[in-house]
């Protein structure tokens, strides 16, 4: 259901209102490294879930292992050992 104008602005005085209202309680507060540390791990999981994704569309299509480990950058050994198994839990066709 559409929000009418006044029933943002209230809500927005409500918000501003709350942080304004806010008092830190232990734990809220964390050094920015540690929060970009986080960031950047949750990165490497979305990439390499991406990864993942890619591989197994190209082993689908008939791109061999020598092709994905030459592109990944390692043996194509190293390349089926590490994604053959995830590829074969998702249930990709090969």
């Amino acid at each position: 259901m559409p929000r009418s104008i006044q029933d943002i602005l209230d809500h927005a005085d409500e918000l501003a209102q709350r942080f304004e209202d806010y008092v830190p309680t232990e734990g809220d507060e964390v050094p920015v490294e540690e929060y970009l540390l986080k960031r950047a791990v949750m990165a490497r999981a979305r990439c390499e879930a991406d990864i993942v994704e890619a591989v197994a569309a190209a082993r689908t299509k008939g791109i061999t292992w020598s092709r994905v480990g030459e592109m990944l950058g390692t043996s194509p050994q190293a390349a089926q050992q590490r994604y053959g198994t995830l590829i074969e839990q998702t249930g990709a066709k090969l």
